[in-house]
């Protein structure tokens, strides 16, 4: 069964000021790492989503497949569904979507999350206090209604809790840690 990765990048870092993929991080780019993460973890494809400085971001980034969203300024909805619409063409049953933003996601909780993918599966990552988050895993069969949801900065919460019971969820808690970057005293831990 193939898993595709899907990063979601195209934000411009409001708060933080500069586009979340341009963070240094370990002697590269934040968003590098985090499209690294999604390969190593055994997902392929691997797409990325760019948008605010997408053309600097090609430039400075080695990265796997890109699509670059136009409407990225209307919010993460967009990225999402340009991601999926991409990989209709793909053979993937299935795809890990995640954020740049989230330096201490692992491999482990990638795998986790899309042990088992099949064109239906829903699953997500569970925290300490059975707190969801990402790594999120969306079957094919559920690629049109998640593209239908996904609005504004909304991604695909709102038809995972429309469809809460046929979702997976997946202790993370051992293995990685999705606490995100938004601010410049939580940009400068990278450092």
């Amino acid at each position: 069964m193939v898993t595709a990765g899907l990063l979601l990048a195209a934000g411009a870092g409001r708060r933080l000021g500069q586009p979340k993929a341009l963070l240094p991080y370990r002697g590269r780019l934040l968003v590098e790492h985090a499209a690294d993460l999604l390969t190593a973890a055994g997902c392929g494809p691997v797409l990325v989503v760019l948008g605010a400085q997408a053309d600097e971001i090609r430039t400075r980034a080695r990265l796997p497949e890109v699509v670059v969203n136009g409407d990225w300024a209307s919010g993460m909805g967009s990225s999402l569904r340009a991601g999926l619409d991409f990989l209709t063409s793909s053979p993937a049953a299935a795809v890990v979507v995640t954020l740049v933003d989230q330096p201490d996601l692992t491999p482990e909780a990638v795998r986790r999350v899309a042990r088992d993918a099949t064109a239906a599966s829903l699953a997500m990552a569970t925290y300490r206090d059975g707190r969801r988050g990402h790594p999120v895993l969306l079957g094919r069969d559920h690629w049109p209604g998640v593209a239908e949801a996904a609005t504004g900065d909304r991604g695909a919460r709102d038809y995972l809790r429309a469809h809460d019971t046929a979702v997976r969820l997946v202790d993370c808690a051992d293995v990685a840690d999705d606490t995100d970057v938004d601010r410049p005293d939580e940009a400068a831990r990278l450092r």
